[in-house]
């Protein structure tokens, strides 16, 4: 343990927490993608094995695997009505709540779970929170077919929003173009500033050929913020920047 690193010791807070504050008998939860949520994710298996009833949907095959693994009861979503509450981590997220994800390439399984849930709790050492998104690459899934054409649609469309040539790279595995697990491509944009976040998801959704996009506006509801000192402390967003620990 004494190998873990300062922000580990904060996610695994931030996961533990969670299960902590929003986890009963009887849930349908959303269980994210990423090192926070797979903390959390450990972390609910714990409480399953001393009795707690859930069932679990995972975004993506990754968590899936894991809770598997670890003995987590998990469903299709198709099979479940409304999910009760989905954890999920952020790449960037800002005091208005709005996101970018999509690092690990789960973004559209990210998005279908958490708009399928009555509330999304984020969950992210503190070190996630900025001013402005947009150092993190803003992700952008794409089907394989014309991906081309629609890679210069969305340079297009970045032009029109004044981010000038934008550097826009194709996500790899190795030395091959990276496969979501719907099996599409990312591309990832790097813009450096976002400042109409709301606007420009909508705008790069409308494109033929993107899936979706890893802008996250107004889905998130409350955030937990673990801390290095093993801490957490929740936040309803939007966050009041003095409120929030930096």
């Amino acid at each position: 343990m004494n190998d873990i690193s300062a922000q580990d010791k904060a996610k695994i807070a931030a996961g533990r927490r969670a299960v902590e504050a929003y986890c009963a008998d009887g849930m349908r939860l959303g269980l994210g993608s990423g090192t926070t949520s797979h903390f959390f994710v450990r972390g609910l298996a714990e409480k399953v094995k001393d009795g707690l009833d859930i069932i679990g949907v995972p975004t993506s095959t990754a968590t899936r695997d894991l809770a598997l693994e670890l003995g987590v009861p998990l469903a299709d979503l198709n099979d479940v009505s409304e999910l009760d509450v989905t954890i999920d981590g952020p790449d960037e997220i800002d005091h208005q709540g709005s996101m970018i994800k999509g690092g690990g390439a789960c973004l559209l399984w990210e998005k279908v779970v958490a708009r399928a849930s009555k509330k999304m709790v984020v969950v992210a050492d503190d070190s996630k929170l900025v001013d402005t998104l947009g150092k993190f690459p803003l992700p952008i899934e794409v089907i394989r077919f014309g991906h081309v054409s629609t890679e210069r649609l969305i340079r297009d469309l970045l032009g029109d929003f004044g981010y000038g040539d934008v550097a826009m790279t194709p996500r790899m595995r190795g030395s091959e173009r990276l496969i979501t697990d719907s099996g599409n491509y990312i591309v990832d944009a790097h813009l450096q500033q976002i400042k109409e976040p709301g606007e420009l998801t909508v705008e790069l959704n409308r494109i033929p050929g993107v899936v979706e996009n890893g802008l996250f506006v107004g889905i998130g509801q409350e955030i937990v913020f673990g801390h290095s000192d093993g801490t957490a402390d929740i936040h309803a967003l939007p966050l009041v920047k003095e409120n929030a620990k930096p």
